[in-house]
């Protein structure tokens, strides 16, 4: 029997279903050439069994070659704004960060800014204010990005693969930081897992993969705007879509994370 890697117990926040879902849905754009995701041995309630990925060495060709296959994931699109992956079980909320879904369309934001601005900045801004974490003076930092986001003046067209494809809304990994995203030395380059699989912007899991850091990361952007051009701009939007991430480990883990959401809302006001 293969190796596999097996998720158990109930933490606070864990949705071992909800994974599967978002595993399953973000590999169905494996045939048309998307991203490789670790594939579901099984799952219920308490325990999810996944494939083990044997990691390799990172490298500029895998990096490219990722690159191209996550556009191809993005380009399967994602029916709205904030949606949860197919077959998603559970709250309309995932992980300890209680990261907000929108499980009802007619509940959907109308558009990428509206959707940053409430479910991916003010969610968290809001609850940094009530505990004291932020002052009334840096909240309003976060509630004037909110409004220059809301208002569309922050929103950009998606690669030319989404839209290509006739989808207004990419199928994005939604935590896409460097841990997520193992080097594998398959012809795609790396695998996907530990997703919060949602309908977003694909520039957004861009952003978030130069959070922490990524080896190879220019490659990687390199392969994805040779398969699917980005919009003009993308590299000065990049800390934009960063904050999502940052404001949440802000929420969760407080520390130098709260300043540096700051300063990367300042940025776009």
């Amino acid at each position: 029997m293969s190796r596999t890697f097996t998720k158990t117990g109930r933490p606070a926040g864990q949705n071992v279903r909800g994974e599967a879902a978002g595993l399953r849905w973000l590999a169905e754009a494996e045939p048309a050439g998307g991203a490789r995701v670790a594939r579901v041995i099984a799952v219920d309630e308490d325990r999810l069994e996944l494939e083990f990925i044997e990691q390799a060495p990172p490298s500029a060709r895998a990096a490219r070659a990722f690159g191209t296959a996550l556009a191809r994931t993005h380009a399967a699109g994602a029916p709205w704004w904030g949606c949860p992956p197919a077959g998603w079980q559970g709250p309309d909320w995932v992980g300890n960060s209680r990261t907000p879904l929108i499980g009802d369309q007619r509940n959907a934001p109308r558009t990428w800014g509206e959707f940053y601005a409430e479910h991916r900045i003010m969610e968290f801004a809001r609850r940094l204010h009530q505990a004291g974490v932020v002052n009334a003076d840096e909240y309003r930092v976060f509630t004037r990005l909110a409004d220059r986001l809301a208002s569309g003046e922050l929103n950009a067209p998606q690669p030319a693969l989404v839209q290509e494809a006739g989808h207004e809304v990419a199928r994005c990994h939604g935590d896409m930081w460097s841990g997520n995203v193992l080097y594998d030395g398959t012809g795609k380059g790396a695998t996907l897992i530990d997703p919060m699989a949602h309908g977003g912007h694909a520039e957004t899991d861009l952003g978030t993969l130069s959070v922490f850091g990524f080896p190879h990361l220019e490659d990687v952007y390199a392969g994805y705007d040779e398969a699917s051009a980005l919009a003009d701009g993308w590299r000065e939007r990049i800390e934009l879509h960063q904050l999502g991430i940052v404001i949440m480990h802000a929420d969760l883990f407080g520390g130098s994370y709260t300043g540096a959401a700051l300063r990367l809302a300042r940025r776009y006001l």
